[in-house]
């Protein structure tokens, strides 16, 4: 995202991964409405809508049976696409942009200058290391972000330490145009219809409860384990964790942070791609005006990110807490299932509605 911002404004872009894409990626699969706008607003809203299945609401549960299902307003609608697909999409529509991209490539550690500011990065292919020198480097690895970690602005945070498991699976019973997430005592599943019955599973558990399976754990769940009594695992279960991690900075001088690396706060309310997908194209303003002023811009990007995420970031925190909490969740469901208002409005909070309407406005 970042970089197609970038070379859509003229700036001369040179991407570097060390995946080859397609390729499989743990994601909920899940695009919310605000996500997504912000997709419409760069022109590619379209292309992965007509190879997404619509999203039309979510599906909360917590323990007792307590469930609030709501449909987002005004006609707003989300898509569930698989991250293989998404990130090709992305990718190919940066390089019809004119960015220069490099498969296979390992960042090992930033280069820097007498003046402390970064320059570039060591990296390394199959072939050999070499320097990749820029006036500007942006830092999209991810949690484990070598880049943030050398530099001290990023670590990851001491608690809670939670594994997310995920894989595809069919003939899950009961899937709808609504995404699902099922709030437990020790942790949460989500699910996403993908179309022709096929769903992404992602279960998220504490590490020390992570010794079972995926349909084990599922399997434990009274109330989900009739749903699948047919299914059937049709990809590897992945892993990834810990989850949280926490950025002091938003960068430093010559570098800037975008995606997980600058930040990652186990977004069990969905919305992760939006953090991505507008965290990459903050960044990528940052670095225009860095380009154009010639002043360090990590700051400006902080404050954006501050402004743009603050009250997400103490929602999903907060939300994350009361998982950890046994007594918060039964509480929590004690309350829906007398007063469901709370909690019809926390779904469209973590749909990012609000910034859907306004660019539908």
């Amino acid at each position: 995202m970042a970089a197609l911002v970038l070379a859509r404004a003229g700036a001369r872009v040179r991407l570097v991964d060390l995946a080859a894409f397609p390729r499989p990626k743990l994601c909920g699969d899940t695009i919310n409405p605000g996500a997504l706008s912000v997709l419409d607003r760069l022109g590619v809203g379209e292309p992965v809508r007509a190879q997404a299945r619509t999203i039309t609401g979510m599906r909360v549960t917590g323990p007792g049976g307590v469930a609030v299902a709501v449909d987002y307003p005004h006609g707003l609608c989300g898509a569930a696409i698989e991250r293989c697909d998404l990130d090709r999409l992305l990718l190919d529509t940066s390089i019809a942009a004119g960015v220069d991209f490099t498969p296979g490539v390992r960042a090992l550690a930033p280069l820097i200058d007498e003046d402390g500011r970064v320059t570039g990065a060591r990296s390394r292919t199959a072939a050999a290391e070499s320097d990749i020198r820029a006036r500007i480097v942006i830092g999209a690895e991810g949690r484990h972000s070598r880049l943030g970690r050398a530099l001290g602005l990023t670590r990851f945070a001491p608690s809670p330490k939670r594994w997310a498991f995920g894989s595809y699976v069919t003939g899950v019973d009961g899937l709808t145009s609504r995404g699902e997430m099922h709030v437990r005592e020790n942790g949460y599943i989500g699910i996403a219809p993908l179309g022709n019955h096929v769903a992404n599973v992602c279960v998220v558990r504490p590490v020390e409860r992570c010794r079972t399976s995926m349909l084990d754990a599922i399997g434990d769940d009274q109330e989900l384990r009739e749903r699948f009594v047919h299914a059937r695992l049709i990809s590897p279960v992945v892993s990834l964790g810990p989850l949280a991690c926490d950025a002091s900075a938003a960068g430093c001088p010559g570098l800037l942070l975008a995606g997980d690396a600058a930040g990652f706060v186990d977004p069990m309310t969905g919305d992760g791609l939006r953090f991505a997908l507008r965290g990459g194209e903050l960044a990528a303003e940052a670095a225009l005006a860095e380009l154009a002023t010639g002043r360090p811009a990590h700051m400006r990007l902080r404050t954006s990110l501050r402004r743009e995420f603050g009250s997400k970031w103490r929602l999903n925190r907060a939300l994350r807490s009361l998982v950890a909490s046994p007594r918060g969740i039964r509480l929590a469901a004690a309350v829906a299932a007398r007063w469901d208002a709370p909690f019809r409005r926390l779904i469209d909070m973590a749909g990012d509605v609000n910034v859907a309407r306004e660019f539908t406005d």
